[in-house]
């Protein structure tokens, strides 16, 4: 098992983001967290990528906790963050951003921007561009590929498709594809339930801190709990058979 949260509670002060989280990702996998604004989605990345710290339980990779490790380092044993907002350096070319991905190897920069610039074209095109006057998804493509330079083995990405046309989501889509391919294990936040559940193979959905559902994709998308909730259909589902996150 590559990534274990094992009872996981984080909080902001007096009020408590997650309760109690249990979820896994194994290696070569693509895992999806489910749910809506403020329910945990986010902190649950935070928290594994050291940027947050468990109040109670423990976040594991290969078994071994991460409670001590700082964010930076996490990065070097194979965790990269793609974060929600993009938050690349807008003064900075795609060039630069791209090699603040790289901070702790540089012995094959060459070798990870050809990589980088064969998923995303594009990037390659405006390589001296400054990144704050690239296009939304442009953008969103120079943060996923800052987060590979790392050469990851579990990437974290959260909402990647967010405020993108179609167009562009289907691009991104289909190079986190490519990525786990290659061997890379994938957690995705992501609000478009229905494009994250056909791309992933488990998932997890989220209400209030807590995980209330999980399952294969497959199953996640047959059931009718979470086409109600989360895929927009209108499936006639009784109330008292939902859970009560999942009822509101």
């Amino acid at each position: 098992m590559l990534l274990e949260l094992a009872d996981v509670e984080v909080a902001y002060g007096a009020v408590t983001a997650l309760r109690g989280i249990r979820l896994t990702v194994d290696a070569g996998e693509i895992v999806t967290l489910l749910g809506a604004n403020g329910a945990g989605k986010t902190t649950t990345l935070r928290t594994i990528s050291g940027l947050l710290r468990p109040r109670a339980g423990q976040v594991l990779l290969d078994g071994e906790p991460l409670s001590k490790i700082p964010a930076h380092q996490l990065v070097r044993r194979g965790v990269a963050h793609s974060p929600e907002g993009r938050r690349i350096f807008p003064a900075m070319s795609v060039r630069e951003n791209l090699l603040m991905g790289a901070f702790h190897d540089r012995k094959h920069v060459a070798r990870d921007l050809e990589h980088v610039f064969g998923l995303f074209p594009r990037l390659q095109e405006r390589v001296s561009q400054a990144g704050g006057t690239l296009s939304g998804g442009e953008q969103q493509m120079l943060a996923i590929g800052r987060a590979l330079m790392s050469r990851p083995r579990l990437l974290l990405l959260d909402e990647p498709s967010m405020g993108l046309a179609p167009l562009v989501v289907r691009t991104i889509f289909d190079v986190i594809a490519q990525i786990n391919a290659e061997g890379v294990a994938v957690l995705l936040v992501e609000q478009n339930a229905a494009q994250a559940l056909k791309i992933a193979n488990r998932g997890y959905v989220l209400e209030t801190g807590q995980v209330v559902l999980d399952g294969p994709s497959g199953d996640l998308l047959a059931d009718d709990r979470v086409r109600q909730a989360y895929l927009g259909e209108d499936v006639a589902v009784p109330e008292h058979d939902l859970p009560h996150q999942l009822a509101k």
